[in-house]
């Protein structure tokens, strides 16, 4: 029985692959574009992300979108003929975890470290400063940040490093008091 974390390998593996390739070919910098492209166009079109992860479609039908949207973007060879392995090995519902994964390769080849920040509003470009200079100095590396909104950490900061979390938002502060509450 597969689990969670099957899926993770497979992305890892698959990341490996593109990222070795990329590499190898001195392409690196352009699959690393057009891996941010695809990242921004999945996560934009819900139709996209039906395609990649529903039965209904075929790893045919899988492939001949991806090549359409590959040729639309004017993507590589290394890309394309990679999106049509995806399709062709059925593996287009790890995507996201592939994209995941090859981010952080590239990102380890830099020097740097992804940290992804979550706030409740929009950061101003003085908070992100200063959450990536907070960042520089803890982890010693240059931090290469994605921030998320989520309203629902009510205020303050959560910050993903890798397996680490870094919680400091008001939701989680009121979580720990309702809990110690509970047990008084």
């Amino acid at each position: 029985m597969a689990d969670d974390s099957s899926a993770t390998d497979v992305g890892a593996r698959y990341a490996r692959a593109l990222f070795d390739l990329a590499n190898e070919t001195n392409a690196l910098a352009a699959v690393e574009a057009e891996v941010k492209s695809l990242k921004d166009l999945r996560a934009d079109s819900a139709d996209l992300r039906n395609l990649l992860i529903s039965p209904r479609f075929s790893n045919e039908d899988k492939a001949k979108g991806l090549a359409a949207i590959a040729a639309r973007a004017g993507y590589g060879d290394t890309t394309r003929k990679f999106l049509g392995l995806l399709a062709a090995n059925g593996r287009t519902n790890a995507l996201a975890d592939i994209i995941a994964a090859f981010e952080r390769l590239v990102a380890a080849k830099k020097g740097l470290v992804s940290a992804l920040v979550t706030t409740a509003m929009p950061m101003t470009s003085a908070q992100s400063a200063g959450v990536a200079a907070a960042l520089r100095t803890a982890l010693g590396k240059d931090p290469q940040i994605e921030t998320r909104v989520d309203p629902a950490i009510l205020g303050g900061v959560k910050v993903r490093v890798g397996s680490r979390l870094y919680d400091a938002s008001l939701k989680s502060k009121l979580d720990s008091l309702k809990f110690a509450l509970k047990r008084a």
